[in-house]
């Protein structure tokens, strides 16, 4: 292989090898991508199909799925076909689709985390003004916010990391493609370009938290002046799944993305895996066993489908 030629493919290690306690794992890793689909397919037709849920909640909520949905979907049937087949090449194209996808799906949910705690503090601190605070306009425009600014750090990320000469070494020690590992093969310097990642990926981790700590410190002043139990119970319901989601998904992000380029450990690869495989496992199953209406509402389908067979 030619020293800097951009045409040659790539070669991901993996997760797992061929033993038997790495095969269980594999196959544990299957399961739960597809009942990661299957739970966040289902969140989507509940909410499609049951009008109680067309409320600003769980429009954002349905987003959240489908980012799970595409996020999975981006890096786990590349990682199952090249463990079956040994066919762990991959094309410049297709790891800079990886890239781009990944960071888009991941800044993306980062935003829209912090525009679903902006609708929970609207619920709880200002009930009566909800139906015109968040207007569906309002909600729409925060939908497509997260996904631009994710979009364009993904862009940002895959084109820079693409450009840059790699050596004859093209082995890439991760299980999909994810620009800091990449950047470790470069025949040139990229402290620069790590540089403006590493703050790129703060910025994008922090803004929407900070968005989120003070949405969740107003709802909690908020809620120790409510002198109804019924409904301090009924506003920590609301916002419990949204802070368990949201403590899963930056508690491992902010692992991945907001330590020095530098530093590497096993860690990194068990972290990954959760925070691409299992996270959009759980989000579904959060909100599904701790919400009663979404619960009403597969109810409604199941009992659909039973008179339909009938």
């Amino acid at each position: 292989m030619e020293n800097g030629n951009t045409t040659a493919y790539f070669i991901l290690l993996g997760l797992f090898n061929h033993t038997r306690d790495h095969q269980f794992l594999f196959v544990m890793a299957l399961t739960i991508f597809f009942t990661s689909l299957l739970g966040n397919a289902l969140m989507l037709l509940l909410i499609h199909q049951d009008h109680r849920l067309h409320t600003p909640m769980y429009f954002l909520l349905s987003q959240l799925s489908l980012m799970d949905v595409m996020l999975a979907s981006t890096i786990v049937p590349k990682m199952a076909v090249g463990y079956l087949t040994s066919n762990q090449f991959i094309s410049p194209t297709g790891c800079g689709l990886q890239i781009f996808f990944s960071i888009t799906l991941g800044g993306g949910e980062c935003f829209l985390l912090a525009a679903m705690s902006c609708d929970r503090y609207v619920a709880v601190c200002h009930p009566l003004r909800y139906p015109i605070l968040m207007s569906r306009q309002l909600c729409l425009r925060m939908i497509l916010g997260s996904w631009a600014l994710g979009a364009a750090d993904g862009l940002m990320q895959a084109i820079t990391t693409l450009s840059f000469p790699y050596c004859s070494t093209r082995e890439i020690d991760h299980f999909f493609c994810e620009a800091p590992m990449l950047v470790r093969l470069a025949c040139t310097d990229t402290s620069v370009f790590e540089y403006v990642m590493y703050i790129c990926c703060v910025l994008m981790l922090l803004i929407p938290l900070s968005l989120i700590l003070t949405s969740y410190s107003l709802i909690l002043t908020a809620v120790l002046h409510m002198r109804s139990t019924g409904a301090l119970r009924k506003a920590l319901a609301t916002c419990s799944s949204h802070l368990a989601v949201v403590g899963l998904f930056y508690g491992a992000a902010m692992f991945i993305y907001m330590r020095p380029k530098s530093y590497r450990s096993a860690a990194h690869d068990v972290v990954s895996a959760f925070y691409t495989i299992f996270t959009p496992m759980l989000n579904p199953l959060i909100y599904s066993l701790r919400n009663s209406e979404v619960k009403g509402a597969l109810r409604k389908v199941i009992m659909r489908v039973q008179i339909t067979r009938s």
